[in-house]
């Protein structure tokens, strides 16, 4: 899927309806948006946000899935032995 980028207002982006409808999103749903420098790739996942336990914090879950990114092959290996 080739597109070109257009501008939306004050700002640039594509369209990629077809491609969000097969990761199942549609209109008003939260995505995680991942971008690596290095490779040129953006990658777009469909966020799963939950409800948070009482005396869990936003901060918690932003630092725990920042650690859970920067190992995640760490983690892999672990899991496989």
């Amino acid at each position: 899927m080739e597109r070109k980028v257009g501008k939306f207002g004050n700002s640039l982006g594509i369209t990629m309806t077809d491609a969000l409808k097969q990761i199942g999103l549609s209109q008003g749903d939260t995505v995680l948006i991942d971008v690596n420098q290095d490779t040129g790739e953006i990658i777009i996942k469909k966020s799963n946000k939950v409800a948070l336990p009482d005396g869990i914090s936003e901060d918690f879950m932003d630092t725990l899935t920042n650690v859970i990114q920067q190992y995640d092959q760490t983690l892999k290996n672990l899991k496989d032995r």
